[in-house]
């Protein structure tokens, strides 16, 4: 009774982290799923293109509405300068670090896979590939809302929210330049975070009928979409920003019910979420290396099974073990390449000198 008050009460939440938890695990299973399609292994077309593209209709969206969750709490905190330095180590630093370990091992496979990257490709950094794509993203994303949002008021929340949806709806006419594409495309959903901030509360409150609300406009906007419409993912517009909103709001407020019970591998999942949004390609494309030449299977749901448990349990090995060894500078900047410790020494303290 104790920890599930505490999971429920805990704020930051328990549901914020089951929420990160259902995400992730569509990430991977969308990648394992393109990589078995990739690789011409027969599987059902009809049905992969049609989950693939439910999935991925909102699930990086997703990860943008939590980001934006908590960066007034974190602008309050750091102020604007500092958290933009956070957000180098957190943020750009695993972008490069992790973009070169797995494109070097993707160059160094390639005789073994599907793919066929080249080193410039890897080195090319100012051009995000991969999965990798979603850190560079989401970088951009948070400097614009550093530099746009001035009040907390809801007035300013609301304006700013305008104006992305615009922007979002818009995007094929707006012109783009140093992947200016990427804020345009995700600013939106950060905003929703950001507004969706400061009702959380009362809907938590009401948990259950805002859980069974959001699973129905879930099912209702994903068959209106894909079905009636005959739209896919790709389709970018009115249409696929509803979609996406609404699968968005039934994620959370799904996780906000399931937050009153308590249920600790949803919450290591959910903590875990960015080592395995880090790792996971790499450890499924090695599930699959291993299936395919050794064991020689070919059945898609033996590699969709196994490639996704493997793609979430080994990176959760690999950052517990880390974690036992007190291995730093992995998931963001070790200390000495702090670039907010930097800052923190030569501007913020020789100020206050």
């Amino acid at each position: 009774m104790t920890r599930q008050k505490k999971v429920y009460s805990s704020g930051r939440d328990a549901w914020v982290d089951y929420a990160k938890a259902i995400g992730i695990v569509l990430v991977v299973y969308g990648h394992v799923a393109r990589g078995v399609f990739n690789a011409g292994i027969p599987m059902d077309v009809p049905l992969y293109q049609l989950v693939d593209s439910i999935i991925y209709s909102f699930h990086m969206p997703l990860f943008f509405f939590l980001s934006g969750l908590f960066f007034f709490h974190s602008l309050r905190r750091r102020g604007r300068m500092t958290l933009a330095a956070n957000k180098v180590d957190t943020i750009l630093y695993p972008y490069i670090l992790w973009s070169l370990i797995q494109g070097l091992v993707e160059v160094g496979l390639a005789h073994y896979t599907s793919g066929n990257v080249t080193l410039t490709e890897v080195l090319s950094l100012w051009d995000p590939r991969a999965q990798f794509w979603f850190l560079y993203a989401l970088f951009l994303v948070v400097v614009a809302a550093i530099l746009i949002y001035r009040s907390e008021r809801q007035a300013v929340l609301l304006g700013v929210l305008t104006l992305a949806v615009l922007a979002y709806v818009f995007q094929a006419a707006i012109p783009s330049a140093f992947h200016s594409d990427y804020v345009v495309k995700n600013l939106v959903f950060f905003a929703l975070g950001i507004w969706f901030s400061t009702v959380k509360d009362q809907l938590a409150a009401h948990a259950g009928r805002w859980a069974i609300a959001g699973i129905i406009g879930f099912v209702v906007a994903q068959f209106i979409f894909h079905i009636e419409l005959g739209l896919l993912f790709e389709d970018k517009g009115i249409a696929s920003l509803l979609v996406a909103v609404v699968s968005i709001l039934a994620v959370a407020t799904l996780s906000m019910w399931l937050a009153r019970f308590p249920a600790s591998w949803m919450l290591a999942l959910g903590g875990a979420s960015m080592g395995i949004y880090l790792m996971h390609i790499l450890a499924g494309s090695g599930a699959r290396i291993l299936l395919d030449r050794l064991l020689g299977v070919q059945d898609a749901w033996v590699y969709l099974l196994i490639g996704s448990l493997v793609s979430i349990l080994l990176p959760m090995l690999i950052l517990w073990v880390l974690g036992r060894l007190r291995v730093r500078g992995v998931l963001e900047a070790p200390a000495r390449l702090s670039v907010e410790a930097w800052y923190h020494r030569h501007c913020v303290e020789t100020n206050g000198a």
